[in-house]
């Protein structure tokens, strides 16, 4: 069976529509990623867009300055997972409701 080149042209188009509204709500999509129970915090959007770092003095020490660093580290990748998860869920949710004609694939 030849897949109809019209009904794909229209199912891609309206992916990329769909694709595009998603991009847009994860710009505005915010995610808080911590460590050191909340001694770290850094914000982010569902676009990787880093917003803020606040670290609570407690979590200062000078005379080791890698717990700190590694701390950071932690909050932004636990902020980019979480983000991630967003921008997949976002995806999935958006393109569930468009058909594929039969033999694309």
């Amino acid at each position: 069976m030849q897949p109809d080149f019209e009904q794909i042209m229209r199912s891609m188009s309206k992916a990329q529509e769909q694709l595009m509204k998603v991009q847009g709500e994860l710009s505005n999509t915010v995610v808080e990623g911590q460590a050191g129970g909340g001694a770290v915090k850094v914000t982010c959007n569902g676009e990787f867009s880093f917003k803020s770092l606040k670290i609570k003095p407690e979590a200062v020490d000078l005379s080791d300055l890698t717990m700190l660093e590694d701390l950071i580290l932690a909050a932004v990748n636990d902020a980019s997972r979480k983000a991630k998860e967003a921008g997949e869920e976002k995806m999935k949710s958006s393109m569930s409701g468009i058909p594929m004609p039969p033999g694309l694939f």
